[in-house]
């Protein structure tokens, strides 16, 4: 892969002597690093797992990614460490498509058993972005999952009828719960090389961030008046 091809930012150097990524949190780089923790040192923030230089959700899924990642893997994900840096923003909608990215790529190849919950991960993201958008549910990637794993999605629908969540809420349980267990789920299916499902789902999160931090720059350089209306309507979530 191309450097390009990792978004690494033109400000960030990256030293030729890194620590090994390994699972866990780690007290100093002489013990090991993570990917958030790398983050952190490149970004040249206090040693950490938890930077202020990356959305919190992004933050998560390099985390889990990073520690159910194999060993022969994960330094596959080396390369992706820059491309975190500065990607961070208010705007819900980023927790809500991260969220429902993991949801997504778990459904339909996790076991069984945590396919209800992933179905109602996908839902729950659904109708939370149906809110912030001001129309019906039914995103399509939300019902291109869906349709992969239909029994659990009907379970879902039946269970979600009358379910009802805020936003608030949704950033600071759901999303977070949703990505861990979706993670897990992927690293635990039989399929063929969970580790490159892995680090596509974290590709991909980092590509939904980077769309949002872009949105946010181009909307405040953007006259209020031609502003999406979507955005000045409050949710009813909130």
């Amino acid at each position: 892969m191309s450097k390009a091809d990792t978004h690494v930012p033109a400000d960030i150097h990256v030293p030729d002597m890194l620590p090994v990524l390994s699972r866990g949190k780690h007290r100093n780089p002489r013990k090991g690093a993570c990917f958030m923790e790398l983050a952190s040192f490149l970004a040249g923030e206090r040693w950490n797992d938890h930077p202020a230089c990356t959305h919190p959700l992004l933050s998560a899924v390099a985390r889990d990614v990073n520690d159910w990642t194999s060993d022969a893997g994960r330094q596959r994900l080396a390369v992706l460490i820059p491309s975190v840096i500065g990607l961070t923003s208010d705007d819900p909608h980023v927790d809500v498509q991260i969220a429902l990215r993991c949801a997504s790529a778990a459904l339909p190849i996790a076991a069984a058993e945590r396919q209800r919950v992933m179905a109602v991960s996908v839902l729950t993201c659904d109708h939370v972005l149906a809110d912030l958008d001001g129309r019906p549910p039914g995103e399509e990637r939300s019902q291109r999952a869906l349709a992969q794993a239909p029994d659990a999605a009907r379970w879902a629908k039946d269970f979600t009828r009358k379910l009802s969540i805020s936003l608030k809420a949704f950033r600071r349980h759901s999303a977070p719960s949703i990505v861990h267990y979706a993670v897990e789920g992927i690293a635990r299916a039989c399929i063929p090389a969970p580790d490159d499902v892995l680090r596509d789902l974290l590709v991909g999160a980092i590509d939904d961030c980077r769309a949002w931090v872009r949105t946010d720059a181009d909307l405040a350089a953007t006259p209020l008046v031609t502003r999406p209306v979507w955005r000045d309507v409050p949710s009813t979530t909130r």
